[in-house]
Parts: structure tokens; sequence; C-alpha cells
């Protein structure tokens, strides 16, 4: 439903999309993950139509977005970073108005504003203005507004920015209930666990190109392995967990200073636990905790940019 074969876009000296390749399939959630500035806005632009790549290809439902522009505005439905609303009219009005922009006959649009304001649980506020609206009620009615054409193909350009954590997890069930139903999503974000979640593919990018694809659970294999993790019981000990960790595993371990936890990727399970506790026991430090997990996202993410997740989520605070 979605495709884009080796698109490039600069901005004076700044080049923004390097080469982008993707593709979506029909009915499923593509998570575009990268670091602040790595292209995902700018790639959402020109599949949207409002930006013009400088070279490259692209489709949305089979349709040419640079040939056929108005086709494509017919076909999809965008949400970006910022909740796109009239603050003067109320939240049922501005579904309306959106509905009529999509040339929806008058009727129609009523009907659906009224379905979607009982579908994103904003009865009670529907005939409030907008200006009214907590953050969490603003997005919600914005991707209500995106819905109201009932389009096949949809945008999310960072749809939970600035959500707490209640207001997220209920976007999060609103999206996954549009690919139930049938819509392809392209869904941009910096918050790891949000991809984990919802996402039937990831893809990474970095400086404008796709660095990694595949499921959360390949990017993982892939990336960063399987980990030995010990939490130990009083944080001097911290640096000898870690050479001793380090001597067993593969690359530098990770602290985490206030779980006082550290943890190393390892190649295999073989006689590692056992020998890791031996080493443990002979540098005095006292364990709570030992054993094997999967790598998380943000590890994923790290070994993929060189950059933690939460550094990029901060600058584009």
């Amino acid at each position: 439903m979605i495709e884009a074969v080796g698109l490039h876009k600069s901005f004076g000296s700044t080049h923004a999309l390097a080469g982008l390749d993707l593709d979506v399939t029909e009915g499923t959630i593509l998570c575009v993950l990268g670091p602040n500035g790595a292209g995902k806005t700018t790639a959402v632009r020109v599949l949207t139509t409002l930006t013009h790549p400088d070279s490259g290809h692209a489709t949305v439902a089979g349709i040419d977005v640079v040939r056929h522009p108005a086709q494509v505005r017919a076909k999809i439905g965008v949400a970006g970073q910022y909740a796109a609303l009239d603050e003067l009219l109320t939240g049922r009005e501005n579904l309306q108005m959106v509905g009529r922009l999509y040339r929806v006959s008058g009727s129609d649009a009523r009907r659906r504003a009224d379905e979607l304001i009982e579908r994103f649980e904003l009865t009670e506020a529907a005939d409030r203005t907008v200006k009214t609206y907590s953050g969490g009620m603003r997005r919600r009615l914005d991707l209500g507004a995106a819905l109201m054409a009932q389009p096949p193909v949809i945008f999310l350009d960072e749809p939970t920015t600035g959500l707490d954590p209640k207001g997220r997890l209920s976007m999060w069930d609103l999206i996954a209930q549009l690919a139930r139903g049938g819509t392809t999503v392209l869904m941009t974000t910096q918050y790891l666990e949000e991809a984990d979640q919802l996402a039937d593919d990831i893809v990474v990018i970095d400086h404008g190109r796709v660095i990694a694809r595949g499921t959360a659970d390949e990017l993982k294999r892939q990336v960063a392995g399987e980990r030995l993790e010990v939490t130990i019981s009083d944080s001097p000990w911290l640096d000898a967990a870690r050479r001793a960790l380090e001597s067993l595993g593969e690359g530098p371990a990770h602290v985490d200073t206030d779980a006082r936890r550290v943890s190393v990727a390892v190649a295999s399970h073989e006689g590692v636990l056992t020998r890791a506790i031996r080493e443990l026991d002979a540098s005095g430090v006292h364990v709570d905790d030992i054993g094997f997990r999967r790598p998380t996202l943000d590890e994923v993410f790290l070994a993929l940019t060189g950059r933690p997740a939460e550094e990029t989520v901060e600058a584009t605070a």
C-alpha cells in the first residue's frame, strides 16, 4: 500500500533523505524509528504529497505521489506531530469541517463525526471549544479528523509525543484497532516501547537512509544477541561486577547504577552462567539476581545509531 524507492531530498546543504527505501503491506503497522533529524518527518511529508522529492519514486495505494497528488490525498489520513485543529470550533465542528473538506456530504459528515466522537470517548466534550481540551483529547480528536473520510492509509508522525502514560496507552489501543480493521498505518516514533508494542515491522533510519529493518524480535536477534544480566546487592560492587561480566561476554557491559544492574551480550548460554557465578563470587560481589534475557529495543537502537533513544526524545522536546 505504501512504497518508496531511492527517495532523496535536500534542504540547502542538509541531505534529509539520502536514498530512502521502504514499503508497507496492506493492513499492517510499520514503525519508522530514528534519531532526531534522521529524516522521519521529511519522509512522511513526501509520502503525503506535502513535499516533492528531489529524486526517487513513491506510491501510496498504487498512486504516484508526485504525478497524482490529489488522488493520493483522497486515499490518506494524516495526523502530524502537532494537532491541526481550529481551537475556536467545538470538537464536533472540527470533525464536520474536515469531512466537508474531504467532500463528504453534510449529512454523512455529521453521522461520521458522531461515530468518531463516541469511538474516541469524546462525547462529553464534543460541543466544547477545542481550546478547552487537554493534550490527550486534542490528539484523539486529531486522529479522528484523519479518519473522517475512512481512508485506507493513515500516516501518524509521532502521534503520542507529549502525552502522559495513560494517554499514550489509550492512543496505542486506537492505533492497533485501526490495523485490525484493515487500515494500513505508517507511524514515526522515538518511543521504542511504542514500536515494540504496535509494529508488525520496524524500519530504523539514520542520515536519511534505512540502516535496519525487521520485526522487533528480528532486530533484537540481529543486533544485540542474548544478554547475561546480574543485579547486585550494593552499588560499591558495580565495577567489580562489570569487570567480571566483560571477561565472559562480547563487548562492553551496560551498567545501570540506579537499578544496581549490569548486563553484557553473550554468544551462547553454554557454561556462561556457572562461570559468571564463580567469577562474581571470587570478586566478592553479593548477587540479588542473575540470568539471561532478550535485549531491549533501546539496546538495538543504541547499537545501530550510536545514540540512546532517550537523548533523541529530549532533543525533540
